[in-house]
């Protein structure tokens, strides 16, 4: 299955060691990895007073397995959200809600904690770093 992306964020490069393609998935750890990231924004999500309305579901357990099957499927790791969920659709998903700059810096915020989580090498923690920017500032839809 090919990788299913949203707009303006082009596929992950794989590398190559010794004749062998590794996905950023690999590299970092695997499920593992990732599982540790999205609990740990969860954790900070739950408790958001900005963000925490974005989520209608009392429980935000499926919404942080969405989250992390799409950061898995994004890495190169496999695809069981578009398996489950079809393509992302990430700003139509999202257009119900009023994503301001607030929000984007306070999404932010609990992503870089999932990132100081994990602890991957500078290079590796860069390289997530600007996506999750990247990816953030996308999906603002309104200025208020």
């Amino acid at each position: 299955m090919s990788r299913v992306l949203h707009a303006g964020v082009g596929p992950p490069e794989w590398t190559r060691h010794n004749g062998t393609v590794t996905t950023f998935y690999e590299e970092i750890g695997g499920f593992e990895t990732f599982r540790r990231i999205v609990a740990k924004f969860y954790e900070g999500v739950a408790e958001d007073a900005v963000l925490r309305p974005m989520y209608p579901e009392e429980d935000l357990g499926p919404a942080e397995e969405r989250f992390l099957h799409f950061l898995i499927q994004y890495w190169g790791g496999p695809t069981t959200y578009s398996e489950r969920r079809g393509h992302p659709r990430l700003r139509m998903r999202h257009a119900p809600f009023a994503v301001t700059p607030e929000a984007k810096e306070h999404w932010l915020r609990h992503f870089r904690a999932g990132l100081d989580e994990v602890q991957l090498t500078p290079e590796q923690d860069q390289r997530f770093w600007d996506y999750v920017n990247h990816a953030a500032q996308f999906m603002v839809n309104t200025l208020e």
